[in-house]
């Protein structure tokens, strides 16, 4: 479902969407661009998930009940949301817009579905598609990261594949393979000399 919002904004920053399947190490690249770029706006998507140990509540998500999220769809206060493997992910709206109108560049990191909401909402978003190198290799990722269980495993890598097939519909593609590169890449394409 996509969530009606204002068209883009005179003086408006850039809306930058980054997504790809789970495990494809989008929160790393991200972590290393804003080291790079503290001036980017990072927006903190909610989930009704359970924190993963480590996970900060309203740095890494807002961690939220599932009826709440339903209020806040219902309300109309997410720029995009999706339901992921039985959990809902969403972007509150008004504070991505509240930034965008000042100038400042945002980044959203969300899953395919909402991104794609996102673009046609915001079709001069910045969009850009993580892929893994291969599946064996995001399926290693996923076992490493030690967060789930086999079976939640296999519906990600299953979901992940499906996901790919969607990576035509973005502007930018980045096989994140090497970090290094990957991270180089993607500052090329939003800081280009």
């Amino acid at each position: 479902m996509i969530v009606a919002t204002t068209g883009p904004m005179a003086n408006s920053g850039r809306l930058i969407v980054l997504t790809g399947p789970s495990g494809v190490g989008k929160g790393t690249l991200v972590s290393r661009l804003l080291r790079n770029r503290p001036a980017l706006f990072l927006s903190v998507s909610a989930t009704t998930r359970a924190p993963r140990p480590n996970e900060v509540e309203g740095v890494h998500y807002y961690f939220i009940t599932r009826t709440k999220f339903e209020e806040l769809i219902a309300q109309g206060q997410l720029l995009e949301w999706a339901e992921y493997l039985s959990n809902y992910y969403g972007t509150p709206r008004q504070a991505v817009l509240e930034r965008l109108a000042t100038g400042a560049d945002v980044l959203l990191e969300i899953e395919v579905e909402g991104a794609r909401q996102v673009l046609k909402t915001f079709p001069q978003a910045i969009t850009i598609f993580i892929l893994p190198p291969s599946l064996s290799t995001l399926a290693a990722r996923l076992k490493q990261r030690r967060t789930e269980s086999p079976e939640v495993i296999t519906r990600r890598l299953t979901k992940a594949a499906q996901e790919i097939t969607h990576a035509p519909e973005f502007s930018h593609r980045i096989v994140n393979d090497q970090l290094a590169e990957a991270v180089a890449q993607l500052e090329a394409i939003l800081y280009p000399a």
